[in-house]
């Protein structure tokens, strides 16, 4: 398992009747596994996990481990708001070909989810997982944040190997950095920051937008691998409007439009997340024009 580099978080497909569709994940992870991508996250935030039941994830699971070959790093998200349910499906996940696990913050109960609760929640985790651990922190959506001294103590946990922090903020993501020990991976959820976040230690990134352009986002790690900063700020540049379209601004169902417009078949969102709108259509559709990587892919189609 290679816990660096760019991989993609891929959405799950939904039929019109809101039911999950295998095949269309089968079919876009197909064509996502001839890209330059180091691996896929399943079940994560994009892939509308919440709104999944057990048996439902499991199958997404399973058809996903069919496509996806074992020199991809295949992770799936386990996070549930009980620490029994997230061992149990961290263990199903394990059992059905996970390489590692990636587990949000529970955040119901918001004003209990403290440093120590954390501590105790992804330890006991940890020690039940068959396989590595790791750590995810979206503030925006949990309404919770695992600070850098409860990350700090969790990194001392010999399977817990990592986190993906999907906040912008770069001061928070240099602290998680500097305050783990070197094996410890952080990547960066955010491609709007994508950039800086690398600059202060982030291994690679978790991003939506590597499902769309995935050779500018692995182009820009390697920038910066290469201590080519001008470029990686210029590539940065380049691809923020659309992080931006797929991330703040229209979210998951943003990025099924987005994939549709280039020939994925990714469904649709499940409700209560909704379609967007033609006028975003029309402004997703704009912006992605703009990037030559795309014309490219269309012309080899």
């Amino acid at each position: 398992m290679i816990l660096s580099g760019v991989l993609a978080p891929i959405p799950t497909p939904f039929d019109d009747a809101g039911a999950v569709d295998a095949g269309k994940l089968r079919a876009a992870l197909a064509r996502f596994v001839k890209g330059p991508l180091t691996g896929f996250i399943i079940l994560g935030s994009n892939g509308e996990a919440v709104l999944l039941d057990e048996d439902e994830s499991d199958r997404v699971i399973a058809a996903a481990r069919e496509v996806v070959p074992k020199d991809r790093t295949f992770i799936v998200g386990t996070g549930r708001e009980s620490t029994q349910a997230t061992v149990h499906a961290t263990k199903r996940a394990a059992e059905l070909g996970a390489d590692a696990v990636l587990v949000r913050t529970p955040g119901f109960f918001k004003s209990q989810m403290t440093n120590d609760a954390f501590v105790r929640h992804y330890t006991t985790v940890a020690d039940a997982s068959p396989v590595p651990v790791l750590l995810y922190n979206f503030t925006a959506l949990t309404g919770v944040n695992l600070l850098p001294a409860a990350v700090a103590r969790l990194a001392s946990h010999p399977n817990i190997v990592g986190m993906k922090e999907s906040g912008g903020d770069i001061l928070h993501i240099a602290d998680l950095v500097s305050g783990t020990p070197d094996e410890f991976n952080v990547f960066a959820g955010s491609a709007s920051t994508f950039y800086p976040a690398l600059a202060v230690g982030c291994v690679g990134g978790i991003l939506a937008l590597g499902c769309v352009v995935p050779g500018m986002c692995v182009r820009l790690f390697e920038l910066v691998r290469a201590g080519r900063h001008d470029d990686a700020r210029a590539l940065q540049r380049q691809i923020v409007p659309l992080a931006r379209l797929l991330g703040p601004t229209y979210g998951v169902p943003g990025l099924k439009a987005a994939l549709a417009l280039i020939g994925y078949d990714l469904g649709v969102p499940r409700a209560p997340l909704a379609r967007v709108p033609d006028t975003a259509i029309a402004s997703i559709r704009e912006t992605l024009a703009q990037y030559e990587e795309l014309h490219v892919q269309s012309a080899a189609r």
